[in-house]
């Protein structure tokens, strides 16, 4: 027999399943409810790729793969179909922390022994919670979320999809490993993101230039926090946690400093002796509080002032109450009004003119966290700094790891 006529059909073949498996993917989304207000898409085959790819090309990372992929397990041994594209949803008027996904099931009795395994605990109804996540199986679906408040609304769409919206992935992204998307009303603002060896980017234009600017002139810094917002950047962040605040906080710039330090609390309980006395006891632990103070500018700080008052957040003693790190102290002069840590007082860093927000990684930030897993705390202490960037109408978030041997994709 020819060979060519039979490695040609296998070549034939092999290049139709390669297609199939790698480049085709169903671009219809069927799982983002019509309320959603932002979307983060993850594009799962780019991803396997790059996963594939990345362990390749770093033979040093072979001999502790078989040891994490058993202890971690595979999506795909329990019970999830694995979507072309993983929607994670907000949806409009609910919490800022409240994200939810919703994913086909294979096997939903599989799904449900794989959350027991991980020590999920069974709530009845087919619901199951893990700390601040929450699952719900319907059937051969199932809906996961940061909390269970949006679950009924969205178990809704699920069971009449045909009345639900059915977007197209190229709306949201275009070739990138994911995207967030920004929706109100028939206007759609899309971030693309991207995860290299050593960071993880976010942005709306392709031009890093625009930013490397910003990051230059923050090299010398080394303050746990810095910040410097114009009027349009703190409404921006502001409407994250409260519209109220956005709509009556009128300040024309924010500039904030703080830093980390590990100081002595006393606790106070008291026992009784053997008389029945009371007697005062007092321990000493180490916390981590921040050193920090806050200026905003604005050319009326006495509504500002009156705001703060309206919301009984100025004690008689001029503490800002609505910062749980006490003692401060909150004072009124020309037209700014400074809060500044009582402590240890900080210094303003010197003014960059550029809108930014700057968090570098500090030991004792993610000692701190007591309630995180070992391996949560190892990936907040492989982070090296995060930074926000906005000039004019670009947006830029750099999440940027410290330098490994292995890249970002087989670390984490």
């Amino acid at each position: 027999m020819n060979k060519k006529k039979i490695i040609v059909p296998l070549l034939l073949l092999l290049a139709v399943s390669v297609y199939f498996i790698v480049f085709r993917k169903d671009k219809k989304l069927r799982y983002i409810p019509q309320n959603a207000d932002a979307v983060v898409l993850i594009d799962t085959k780019k991803l396997t790729g790059q996963y594939l790819f990345s362990w390749l090309t770093h033979p040093s990372g072979w001999s502790g793969s078989k040891a994490k992929s058993k202890s971690s397990g595979p999506a795909k041994d329990s019970g999830i179909r694995i979507p072309d594209f993983l929607q994670i949803f907000h949806i409009k008027d609910t919490g800022f922390s409240e994200w939810y996904t919703i994913l086909e099931l294979k096997d939903p009795q599989k799904f449900i022994a794989c959350l027991k395994k991980r020590k999920f605990t069974d709530k009845g109804n087919n619901c199951f919670q893990k700390g601040q996540f929450f699952v719900r199986v319907e059937g051969n679906n199932c809906i996961a979320g940061t909390s269970d408040f949006g679950f009924k609304t969205i178990q809704k769409q699920i069971l009449h999809p045909s009345a639900n919206h059915i977007w197209d992935a190229d709306q949201l992204i275009h070739n990138t490993l994911g995207s967030i998307s920004f929706i109100s009303g028939q206007k759609i603002q899309n971030f693309s993101i991207e995860l290299n060896d050593d960071e993880i980017e976010i942005r709306n234009n392709s031009d890093s230039e625009i930013f490397n600017d910003i990051a230059s002139k923050l090299q010398k810094g080394n303050h746990f926090l810095e910040l410097e917002f114009d009027k349009e950047n703190i409404r921006n962040f502001t409407r994250f946690f409260s519209k109220g605040i956005a709509d009556s906080l009128q300040a024309n710039s924010l500039k904030a400093v703080a830093d980390l330090e590990q100081v002595n609390d006393t606790i106070i309980s008291y026992e009784y002796d053997d008389n029945f006395n009371e007697v005062e006891k007092k321990t000493f632990q180490k916390i981590t509080q921040p050193n920090y103070i806050i200026d905003l500018q604005s050319g009326n700080a006495v509504k500002i002032w009156e705001y703060f008052q309206t919301k009984k957040w100025i004690s008689s003693e001029n503490q800002f109450t609505a910062i749980p790190f006490q003692p401060n102290k909150i004072s009124l002069s020309n037209n700014r009004v400074v809060i500044q840590s009582a402590r240890k007082p900080v210094k303003l860093s010197p003014q960059v003119s550029e809108n930014y927000f700057l968090i570098r990684n500090n030991a004792l930030l993610y000692s701190s966290l007591k309630s995180l897993t070992d391996s949560e705390k190892k990936i907040i202490s492989d982070i090296d700094y995060i930074l926000y960037g906005n000039k004019a109408q670009n947006y830029w978030v750099k999440i940027k790891a410290k330098k490994r041997d292995l890249p970002l994709i087989l670390r984490w």
